[in-house]
């Protein structure tokens, strides 16, 4: 028998099983249908964690009622329909249950510092601060400390950029690269500059910090000061002296007296302290 005839016998001794099993494979899912309709129905997950309800006590002023007080109001969270940090339970409760409440956020990634403010007695980002699970105590949130407060969570910064402004931050030079090259920098120059260029101006340690608190209309704190030296440590920045000359007076840099809250509290783990004291030891020194 040749190939091409046995081939031929057998698809066609195949056709009549084929014919057969797609007819009682429908019959068999038309029956599934008919008789699993209810089974296939939505019905609520057994396996659900039950409620876990976390009381949040947040800080509250509105600015068109300048006349009545701060006070704390508390909201209820099931935190096992909620993500884990802070903002995931701020966000929840604007959505869900009190649209007016407001505070800043916008990366999510502890890289903007939008979200900076004060949680369970220390200052830190709410989108990098986990909530505590306990369910015994409350979770307060306040703004940060010792600033105005334009509403809610939200302080007022405009004086804190002023004095980052005031120590120009950015690169200047008395003799610019000639024939239009790049500023050139060696590794270890730039390494000079790690714990530094990582601030993303928070204002976390600066209202941390107590000498800040009662001297923030000339002392310019720790956040400032940490960028002022970073311009300063900067190889191919040339006007270190003058940026130094520009801190002799009483209060500008000499508030500082080394707390080192500014450190303890930094979202970003760096050191202000530290810095402000190289500019100290500089200043010394010329």
């Amino acid at each position: 028998m040749s190939l091409n005839k046995a081939y031929t016998l057998g698809l066609a001794a195949a056709r009549p099983a084929l014919k057969y099993n797609l007819a009682a494979a429908n019959v068999a899912t038309a029956r599934s249908l008919k008789t699993s309709a209810a089974a296939n129905m939505a019905v609520p997950n057994e396996s659900a964690k039950p409620p876990l309800n976390k009381t949040f006590q947040i800080y509250r002023w509105n600015p068109d009622k300048p006349t009545e007080k701060p006070t704390l109001q508390s909201y209820t969270v099931d935190l096992n329909s909620c993500g884990p940090m802070i903002l995931d339970a701020l966000l929840k409760i604007k959505n869900e249950m009190d649209p007016t409440l407001t505070f800043r956020r916008s990366c999510r990634e502890g890289i903007c510092g939008s979200c900076a403010m004060n949680i369970e007695g220390g200052n830190t980002l709410a989108c990098i601060a986990k909530i505590d699970r306990n369910t015994s105590k409350p979770s307060k949130i306040y703004p940060l400390p010792h600033m105005y407060i334009v509403k809610d969570l939200v302080p007022d910064l405009t004086h804190f950029y002023k004095q980052y402004k005031s120590i120009e931050p950015y690169l200047k030079q008395k003799n610019a690269p000639t024939d239009d090259r790049e500023n050139l920098q060696t590794i270890s120059d730039r390494k000079k500059l790690d714990g530094l260029y990582e601030c993303i101006l928070c204002a976390c340690c600066s209202t941390s910090c107590p000498s800040y608190w009662w001297n923030q209309d000339e002392y310019l704190g720790p956040a400032v000061l940490m960028q002022a030296y970073r311009w300063m440590a900067d190889s191919r920045d040339q006007f270190g002296r003058e940026r130094r000359e520009r801190l002799q007076n009483p209060f500008s840099i000499y508030r500082c007296h080394t707390i080192m809250n500014c450190a303890k509290t930094c979202p970003k783990g760096l050191n202000p302290g530290k810095a402000i004291a190289q500019i100290k030891k500089d200043m010394a020194f010329e």
